[in-house]
């Protein structure tokens, strides 16, 4: 499962503005009910539900937060760029300003970890980061999500 097949270049916010994690999440999830035609407060709800488990913020300022949709049919992914970072309560404790949104149909099961694991192998590498924090492009952004990975993978 390739980053390609999740995310849609205009699934990329490269300078999002949010000043907390809740308004971080209404963000990705207004994004979210854009591409996928879901409501909006349904994404959000299961979002913050998800998190109330414990904080996706993975470290290195980085956070993948996820979560099931029964009406969804296929995997989604919408990453941000944050304008500046915001307390995320990550295992680190290090403020968040790189934030990849995956949701999956209920009945994803191995897909959904699969498609998480590869988000965070992504996410791991060093030079994919840095490029990512240093650009405010979203096609930029877009193509060193997806480009990293086929490199990764050759």
């Amino acid at each position: 499962m390739a980053l390609a097949d999740l995310l849609a270049q205009d699934a990329v916010l490269p300078a999002l503005k949010a000043n907390s994690k809740k308004q971080l999440l209404q963000e990705l999830a207004s994004k979210a009910a854009e591409i996928t035609g879901l409501s909006e407060r349904e994404i959000f709800d299961v979002i913050l539900q998800r998190e109330r488990l414990g904080s996706t913020g993975v470290g290195s300022g980085i956070a993948i937060p996820h979560g099931k949709l029964p009406s969804l049919d296929h995997i989604v992914g919408v990453f941000a760029r944050l304008d500046q970072p915001i307390d995320f309560e990550a295992l680190d404790d290090q403020p968040v300003d790189l934030v990849f949104l995956l949701l999956a149909p209920e009945g994803a099961g191995a897909d959904h970890l699969k498609a998480l694991s590869r988000i965070a192998r992504v996410l791991r590498d060093a030079d994919t980061v840095a490029k990512l924090r240093a650009s405010n492009s979203a096609s930029a952004i877009y193509t060193f999500l997806t480009q990293t990975e086929a490199s990764n993978a050759a």
